[in-house]
Parts: C-alpha cells; sequence; structure tokens
C-alpha cells in the first residue's frame, strides 16, 4: 500500500466521528477484487455533497451521545419521548424480535412476508452493515438520507425537551428508536417490525405493545449485562412478552425456555413453538440456498426456496412464517394456511446482506457477521454445508467485548489458516492481542497478522489462490459487523 492510499485518508478524515456510524467509504484499489452491483439493501454515502454533508451533520450529533454499549437499564427517557411525540409507537400494530442470534435476518424474512400480502412496512433493526440509513426501512428498503435528515429534524426539539428533563440525556440508540417510531406513524406503516437492541424488558424498544412477540436462539452474549445463563438472559429477554399476545418461539435451551413459558403464562400470552406447532419439515442444498418444507400454525407450505445458506436461516425463515401466520390469525381466528404462492414468492426475494454473503470470485469471498460464539458455530456449519472450499482463509476482526476465544475455536475446525486485523471502531479489539489468543487456539503457523483491514483481505486472497485458479480456495471475512462492513465496500458493494 502506498502513504496516499484512500483508506488512509478516509480513515484519517473520520478522527472526529464515531466509527460505528461512519463506516469506511474507500476501497483499496490493489485488492484484485471484481466486486458486484451495489444492493438496495445497503445503500451508499449520498452523492450529492450537500446532502452528504447534511447527514454526515447529522451522524455527528448522535455520536455526541451515549453510545450502544453504554447503557442506563431504563425506559423511563424513551417513554419521556414518545409522549412529547404524542405515542406515535400506538398508531400501528407491531411484531417484536428478540433473542441472540437470527434477529436480523428473521425481521428480513417477516417485513418480506408482510409486504407480499401487500402490507406497508416499517422494520427497525441494528446494527447497521455500511449506512445508518439501513436502520430504518420503509415498504422493504431504508429510509432515503433525505427522509432520514427530515425526520431527526422533526424529532429534534422534543429530543431537547426531554435531555433537559431527565437526569441523563437520550442515548444514541434511543434517539434512533424514536426516529423510526415518528418514520412509521408518518409514512403511515400498516404493521412495523422491530428488533430490540439488547435484551427486552429495558431495551429502547420496548414501549410497543406488540401483538405478536418473536424470541430467536437465546445463547450467551452480552453476559456482563443480561446474565450469565441462558435462562438469566430469557429473563431480560421475557419482557416484551405483552399481555394477551401471541408468542413465537425458536428452540430454547430448557432452562431459557422454562422462563420464556412462565412469562407467557403470567401474561395469558399463547405460545407457538418450534418443533411442536410449527417448524422445518424438509430441507435440501438448492443452487444459491436451500429449498425448505415448512409446517406453520396453518398446515405445511411445500417447495419454498430460500437463496440464503445454512441450518439456521431455515429455522429462521420457520420462526418468521409463524410471526406472519400469528400476526394474521393463523391457527386461530381463521383456520386455513396463507396462500402457499405468495409465501413461495416473498420468500424466493429474502436478503440478508452481511449473513454468508458472497462478493466476489475466483477465488470466492463470502462475508458472514458472526460476532459471538453460537454465531460463529451456525456459520461453520453453514460454510461446509453450502460451499466446498478445499482451502479456506479466515479473516477476522473482532470487537474487544466479545468471548473471541471461543469464536475462534469454532473457526478453527473449517479455517486453513486465519488472517488476524481490526476494524474501524473504537469497540475493536487490538489486532495484536486477538492475534495472541488466535495462536493458542490455532497454532503459530496457521495465523498472521495484517492490522489493516485492506491488507488482510489481499493477504487472504493471496493465501486462497495459492493452490490455484481452479483448487476451490475462499475467504471468509467475520467476527463483527462493522467489518463486515468495511469489507463490503472495500471489495466493492456499496
Amino acid at each position: 500500500m502506498s502513504d496516499s492510499d484512500p483508506f488512509d485518508e478516509i480513515v484519517a478524515a473520520e478522527t472526529d466521528r464515531d466509527p460505528d456510524l461512519a463506516v469506511i467509504e474507500a476501497g483499496s484499489r490493489t485488492l484484485r477484487t471484481q466486486g458486484g452491483a451495489s444492493s438496495a439493501d445497503v445503500p451508499a454515502r449520498p452523492e450529492d455533497p450537500e446532502l452528504d454533508n447534511a447527514l454526515r451533520a447529522v451522524e455527528a450529533e448522535l455520536a455526541t451521545r451515549w453510545g450502544e454499549t453504554k447503557l442506563e437499564p431504563s425506559v423511563s427517557r424513551i417513554s419521556a419521548l414518545m409522549d412529547v411525540l404524542g405515542d406515535p409507537q400506538r398508531s400501528y400494530p407491531s411484531i417484536h424480535i428478540t433473542g441472540t442470534n437470527g434477529k436480523t435476518s428473521t425481521a428480513r424474512m417477516i417485513e418480506t412476508l408482510l409486504g407480499a400480502f401487500e402490507l406497508r412496512t416499517g422494520r427497525y433493526t441494528s446494527p447497521h452493515v455500511q449506512s445508518i440509513t439501513e436502520r430504518i426501512s420503509l415498504d422493504g428498503a431504508p429510509v432515503s438520507a433525505e427522509r432520514f435528515i427530515e425526520t431527526y429534524d422533526d424529532i429534534k426539539p422534543y429530543v431537547e425537551m426531554v435531555d433537559a428533563q431527565q437526569e441523563y440525556r437520550l442515548s444514541f440508540f434511543e434517539v434512533l428508536t424514536g426516529m423510526a417510531y415518528a418514520a412509521f406513524a408518518d409514512a403511515p406503516v400498516d404493521v412495523a417490525v422491530v428488533e430490540v437492541g439488547m435484551g427486552g424488558s429495558w431495551d429502547a424498544t420496548n414501549v410497543i405493545d406488540a401483538d405478536v412477540a418473536v424470541i430467536t436462539p437465546i445463547d450467551l452474549d452480552h453476559t456482563d449485562r443480561l446474565g450469565n445463563t441462558p435462562g438469566e438472559i430469557a429473563t431480560e429477554k421475557g419482557g416484551i412478552i405483552k399481555q394477551d399476545a401471541t408468542v413465537i418461539l425458536a428452540q430454547q435451551p430448557v432452562d431459557a425456555a422454562q422462563v420464556l413459558l412462565k412469562k407467557a403464562v403470567e401474561v395469558d400470552a399463547t405460545v407457538a413453538r418450534e418443533g411442536l406447532e410449527f417448524g422445518v419439515v424438509h430441507r435440501q442444498v438448492a443452487v444459491g440456498g436451500q429449498l425448505l418444507t415448512l409446517r406453520g400454525l396453518g398446515g405445511e407450505y411445500e417447495e419454498i426456496y430460500l437463496p440464503l445458506h445454512g441450518p439456521y436461516q431455515a429455522h429462521n425463515a420457520a420462526v418468521a412464517l409463524a410471526a406472519v401466520e400469528a400476526f394474521f390469525g393463523v391457527g386461530a381466528q381463521r383456520p386455513e394456511p396463507l396462500d402457499i404462492d405468495t409465501v413461495r414468492k416473498a420468500f424466493a426475494a429474502v436478503s440478508s446482506p452481511g449473513r454468508l454473503e458472497v462478493v466476489r470470485r475466483s477465488p470466492t469471498v463470502v462475508l458472514d457477521a458472526a460476532h459471538n460464539p453460537a454465531g460463529a458455530r451456525a456459520t461453520a456449519e453453514a460454510v461446509g454445508e453450502a460451499f466446498d472450499f478445499s482451502r479456506l482463509i479466515g479473516v477476522v476482526g473482532a470487537s474487544g467485548d466479545k468471548n473471541v476465544r471461543e469464536l475462534l475455536e469454532a473457526f478453527e475446525p473449517i479455517f486453513a489458516e486465519v488472517v488476524i486485523t481490526q476494524n474501524s471502531s473504537h469497540r475493536a479489539m487490538d489486532a495484536d492481542e486477538l492475534a495472541a489468543i488466535a495462536v493458542e487456539v490455532f497454532g503459530e503457523e496457521r495465523v498472521q497478522v495484517e492490522p489493516r483491514l485492506p491488507d488482510a483481505i489481499e493477504e487472504a486472497i493471496t493465501l486462497a489462490e495459492e493452490e490455484g485458479e481452479f483448487a476451490g480456495g475462499g475467504v471468509l471475512v467475520t467476527g463483527s459487523v462493522i467489518t463486515v462492513g468495511e469489507a463490503r465496500l472495500l471489495l466493492g458493494r456499496g
């Protein structure tokens, strides 16, 4: 890399911004890539300089607030904001999603299904892969930069009013949540699909009374805030289950399931459990994804093509289908299933950027946002099933607050070698510190260190090519949503 590398210049220009809000907008010119077209799901920076500057100004203001990892467990501030805004979150029904892994993919499937049945949807998910505007979607697409700025400007006076009244200012995530709920009411949407940020009970999103609560598999993550066992974590996540709601429960550890079922009984909620009331009947690998037979609350749905890889995505699909059935009253008010052709069309259109996403060929480069041990295990299983790599090189950049040893151990069986790196976030684990752990897991001869992500990707591509053009080498970039977002831009996706 030369001293005037555009990647370095952009990083230097972003020093005053929260790296979580400013994923690097550059590409390494030395990368021998053939990136595909950008995805509408992951918007690039605005081309208009004036608009881009306006969006940067909003990002900069948001960056002055508490970040997503600094929390004060309370919904008092977001409740105060909703109150002065006129409770916009109560102007539409909602589906609320929590769990440890699979939330965003499940939310995107639910959104696509609802849209296929001609409902106007709003979707709120986090974190973003590349652009902050991804977090708030209308009609299946991220809001435009213009609309994001307008929404912020509309609620800003009310945010400042609440700030003045509270012990602590509204956080970054609380303001974004207020923006989402206001944008959905303004649209207006027919239904909101809302993913929690962390936990459930005291998460900022938990000022909605969702008719359908979805709980994806619970595992150990954020243990310093949520608990040290799945059961303890389930206590927090069960906080989204509201009176008389329907709970769509993915397969859970026994202690987590017991906690969630007890909570459901306390509030007279109806429970549908994966493996009992709904589930995956059959799945087989197909070109570009998998072919499924799903059992829903209203019967079986055959020949469902899902253009996503891995057993876990099949289970996410079953959960999403049951959630949409519950929303429409299938299995309760109406006995007949959803229209099969509409369901097939919807699932065939599902996308989930940064989740086992192929971004180049020869060698194949795959991006996956696995950032905790459970996610890494699911990704490793899916890679083995969906890809026939003769030699797979890992590029891993993780956050310092994660269980990185177990994450690396999950990938050890599938990586021939691993290139350790770090992303631009202030939360990123130092590459040398991560490499020291990687050496203990992989052995020194299988570990390389390239602190800069462009160099790490280039080195991994070189290693994957060592067996020759037709040998089946590949690269998997993983460890963090931020790492994947930056890699996506470097590889021409956005």
